[in-house]
């Protein structure tokens, strides 16, 4: 998955944090609400498929409750020993909620394989099918508030977060077809369609995996927002060149340093000043992003031995 930068004017710590807060509660919210109904209904139709989907609304719980410490410590402004910040929580917090998914994945295959084997005639299906609505109906709306708060964030949490809601869309409305099917035909239908959702929610956790990984070691930024970037130092009348271009992604924050090259005749001042506007062409496209500009004269720049990477495809 790649991290696309924000588009939206940045926000300030304090609207970014509240949003990011908001976010969390509305997502636990929803989940513990959706558990006390779907045990209700599975506890009344004893359906594998019902039972696969309050699986998943558990691990949803757990997962924004996670996602609650998460962001709360990934928002501590970064001090002495942190002097990057505390971002990378979030990271830690979706390799977190990729564990409990894989787990909760293989417990539901076992369930669903004895169910294929040894059907169970489904009961209470019009109480099933009502909480499915209802479920689909709470996730869609929790899910329109997240998009928007991973316009205005860029949150890895957050983004983790509603990769699982995005999910339940499909479960829920194959777990309204899996009731259908078992009570008019096979009752093996229910375990069949439990079967599939836990595969899906275990393939769901690699992307989750993947992002969270490229987070905490620091993967660049993809080849067209680099690109981006370097087209945006060299518009600047003055920029002759750059090279060691380096960016990276932290939570809610983006990181960019590069070598800015000038020519060898201006004075401090006006490097600076250049230096300046570069940085805030940059600010413009990758707003709230942290920049460190080095400035290199342009003869001594073509000297020095470049460490630049942009050669290599970001897969």
């Amino acid at each position: 998955m790649t991290n696309q930068a924000p588009t939206t004017e940045p926000l300030s710590q304090q609207e970014t944090a509240r949003l990011l807060r908001l976010a969390t509660y509305a997502s636990t919210s929803v989940a513990l609400l959706l558990i006390a109904a779907k045990l209700a209904a599975w506890g009344a139709s004893g359906s594998v498929s019902l039972l696969a989907t309050l699986i998943d609304s558990v691990l949803d719980a757990l997962a924004s409750i996670i996602n609650l410490v998460a962001v709360r410590h990934a928002l501590t402004p970064a001090d002495r020993e942190h002097r990057f910040g505390h971002g990378k929580a979030e990271a830690l917090a979706g390799l977190s909620q990729s564990l409990f998914i894989a787990g909760s994945a293989g417990f539901l295959l076992f369930e669903a394989v004895d169910h294929i084997i040894n059907p169970v005639a489904v009961k209470s299906v019009e109480l099933g099918i009502m909480v499915m609505i209802i479920s689909i109906v709470a996730t869609v709306l929790l899910l329109g508030f997240q998009q928007y708060v991973i316009r205005k964030t860029n949150s890895t949490a957050i983004r983790a977060d509603a990769l699982h809601y995005k999910t339940d869309l499909m479960v829920n409305s194959s777990v309204i077809v899996a009731l259908l099917l078992a009570s008019v035909g096979w009752p093996g239908f229910d375990g069949l369609f439990a079967a599939v959702i836990g595969i899906y929610i275990l393939y769901s956790a690699r992307e989750i995996i993947i992002t969270s990984y490229d987070h905490l070691m620091d993967r660049e930024l993809p080849d067209e927002d680099r690109e981006k970037i370097k087209a945006l130092v060299l518009e600047h009348p003055s920029a002759r060149g750059l090279h060691d271009l380096r960016s990276r992604h932290s939570g809610t924050m983006t990181f960019i340093q590069l070598h800015l090259e000038l020519d060898d005749h201006l004075s401090l001042m006006a490097a600076h000043k250049i230096s300046d506007e570069v940085e805030e062409r940059i600010l413009s496209v990758f707003p709230g992003s942290e920049i460190i500009i080095h400035i290199d004269p342009l003869s001594v720049a073509a000297q020095e031995p470049v460490a630049d990477f942009s050669g290599i495809q970001n897969s």
